[in-house]
């Protein structure tokens, strides 16, 4: 089983920066990649940022060159740097791992950006 704890997430002004945080626990074995989705209000989740074991990083077009994603070496630590955010950011993000074959979900932090 793998646990995942995410922090970071707040209240910011158009413009701003905040930086997500997700560790996971529990057994690591087999984790190939872990990432971020958000869920804007009244909208399907979608993907912002993913890492794989190797490295490889994807993004949506909607945050790229404002947002960088970030391991650490153990991959047990996933981080989500959000920089020139917009209301339009304004969503729940949840950290995700793919380990297995399966999806592992964290609970979600809020995002709101004022304008």
């Amino acid at each position: 089983q793998v646990q995942l704890v995410e922090s970071g997430g707040g209240l910011v002004q158009a413009g701003g920066s905040l930086r997500l945080s997700c560790t996971a626990s529990g057994t690591l074995f087999g984790i190939v990649a872990m990432g971020w989705f958000r869920q804007p209000p009244g909208k399907q989740r979608e993907l912002v940022a993913s890492i794989t074991i190797g490295g490889s990083t994807t993004y949506a077009d909607s945050v790229k060159g404002r947002f960088a994603v970030s391991r650490d070496g153990a991959m047990n630590t996933v981080y989500l740097q959000m920089s020139n955010l917009s209301p339009e950011d304004t969503a729940v993000y949840y950290c995700h791992v793919g380990r297995l074959g399966r999806d592992i979900w964290g609970q979600g932090t809020q995002v709101t950006v004022s304008s």
